[in-house]
């Protein structure tokens, strides 16, 4: 297969402050220019798209029934549930579940890890998966 990864993905937001000041206090690298948001970690990065961007159809290539708080991501964390646990106190963030055993998308979908799930400013549901 040539696919080999993602290289962005985009979302609608409401509220640009309050959600990079969130992923900002979650420790991802925050892009801001004033007119376009983005925020990173690794070589992976989500684009913000601001009301004025996706209220007066400025933004076409899109999904056109996207609105704020469609997007579920799931994170990889590199450390244990009580690191993670603590990084999201410490940000101010209220785990909703977890950790919980799920399947994740490694080794084909084969991948058993634990979950802790959250949501952002906007309602967007946060998961971090923590493998073995």
């Amino acid at each position: 297969m040539a696919i080999r990864s993602f290289d962005h993905v985009a979302i609608p937001i409401q509220n640009v402050d309050a959600m990079l000041a969130f992923y900002r206090a979650l420790g991802f690298d925050v892009k801001d220019n004033g007119r376009r948001y983005s925020v990173h970690f690794g070589d992976n990065k989500i684009n913000f798209h601001p009301p004025e961007a996706w209220q007066n159809g400025r933004v076409a290539l899109r999904g056109p029934t996207a609105v704020p708080g469609c997007g579920d991501f799931c994170f990889v964390w590199d450390g244990t549930a009580d690191s993670l646990r603590a990084m999201l106190a410490k940000a101010g963030v209220q785990v909703i579940e977890g950790p919980v055993e799920r399947m994740g998308g490694r080794n084909g979908g084969d991948a058993e890890g634990k979950r802790l799930d959250q949501r952002d400013p906007d309602s967007n549901l946060l998961e971090f998966m923590i493998y073995p």
